[in-house]
């Protein structure tokens, strides 16, 4: 009976007008969360070099020439902290260079090579190689060593070729035996080495913190305390344009081969957060016009609401069929925005997965549309039961 009563008065194009509208807006929000969340996934790979960049200080002409302390080229503690206090970093590194003499030797297709080396470490958690490879044991004294990829394109296609020596693999180089001669404060040893890994992040000859920190209290000078002359930043937001403005601020020299890809994923995210916002303004408005909706439809039944509270029904009893109609409208509306937003993703997660980024966010966007259109539904009902209680006074 309430429902024959209360149905009479609705008016269907207003419903399909906050229908469309919503499903409008949640489905461009949806979308939106969606292509942010694989943009995110991408620059959250644990190989991605754009999102480290390497900082240093620019040699000064007396630094070139050997001149005072005043023109060193280290980052002081206060510097340091400068650095790690900016909303685009996530965490900082630092470089530890060698305090002794460093040599290598091998022996490779029946020719002895030798040359003089440097090593640089920095913490395991910037280094982008297998980490279980990855440590110095004095008992064995292997060391493991990082290579640029860059090194290793050189050597094949500038030394090999014009010294006639055998191009290299990166599975063979990592078998190749190497010799390490190491001399300072009056000690000399010789050390096995072995490459762990090639970096497409790090531009140094790395060896693992654990041994840079031995050997420069044994082969270095204890009294030498030197503060690091390049960092390594891991953004929390590659591409940033805060980033570079405040890397030029500061005169800072940065090593970022993957500059163009980080701002690339910075822009992304930067249209899916205003793609977003057009669809919270789109479905903040349907919700108007649902209320609005709903006013009316309430105004224009005041009397029969009145009349049936008088015959003994309850204002919950009247207020159940509003309910209903908000429900399996709002259901509707946010089945066919996760649909609309599952097929249009498809658009690009083809494209995503060939750099191995999986962007299946079916269940993120289920429970997003769930709890933006369970919020909705809530207040729509809450707003409308309120309607209610004034029209049955």
């Amino acid at each position: 009976m309430i429902s024959t009563l209360l149905r009479k008065n609705i008016s269907a194009w207003q419903l399909a007008a906050y229908s469309v509208a919503c499903l409008v807006g949640l489905s461009i929000l949806l979308i939106s969360i969606n292509f942010y969340a694989d943009i995110r996934s991408a620059q959250s790979q644990d190989r991605q070099p754009g999102n480290y960049i390497v900082l240093s200080k620019p040699v000064s002409l007396l630094a070139a020439l050997g001149g005072s302390p005043s023109a060193s080229n280290s980052f002081s503690p206060a510097e340091i902290e400068d650095l790690a206090s900016q909303p685009w970093v996530r965490r900082i590194g630092e470089f530890t260079s060698a305090d002794f003499n460093i040599s290598a030797a091998v022996e490779f297709a029946g020719r002895g090579l030798s040359t003089a080396l440097f090593f640089e470490s920095l913490p395991d958690e910037f280094v982008d190689t297998d980490l279980d490879q990855w440590h110095f044991d004095p008992a064995s004294k292997e060391i493991p060593i990082l290579v640029p990829k860059d090194y290793l394109a050189l050597y094949n296609y500038g030394f090999a070729a014009s010294r006639g020596m055998p191009q290299l693999s990166e599975s063979l180089i990592k078998q190749i035996p190497i010799r390490i001669a190491v001399a300072g404060n009056g000690h000399y040893d010789v050390f096995p080495a072995r490459i762990a890994g090639l970096s497409s992040r790090l531009n140094t000859i790395a060896v693992p913190d654990s041994f840079m920190t031995w050997a420069n209290s044994y082969y270095g000078d204890k009294n030498d305390v030197r503060q690091p002359a390049r960092l390594i930043v891991e953004l929390s937001s590659p591409g940033d344009p805060a980033a570079a403005r405040w890397i030029s601020d500061n005169n800072l020299d940065s090593s970022d081969n993957n500059a163009a890809s980080g701002k690339a994923v910075y822009l992304a995210s930067v249209v899916s957060a205003v793609v977003g916002t057009i669809g919270v303004v789109i479905a903040a408005l349907s919700v108007l016009i649902l209320l609005l909706s709903m006013f009316l439809l309430v105004q224009k039944n005041s009397g029969k609401i009145r009349d049936l509270t008088l015959l003994g029904y309850r204002r919950s009893q009247v207020a159940a069929f509003y309910d209903r109609l908000i429900i399996i409208i709002n259901c509707a509306v946010t089945t066919g925005a996760i649909i609309t937003c599952i097929l249009v993703s498809r658009l690009w997660t083809g494209i995503l997965k060939e750099f191995g980024v999986d962007g299946n966010n079916t269940i993120l966007i289920v429970l997003a549309a769930a709890a933006i259109m369970g919020a909705v539904t809530v207040i729509s009902v809450a707003s409308c039961r309120k309607m209610i209680k004034k029209a049955s006074r």
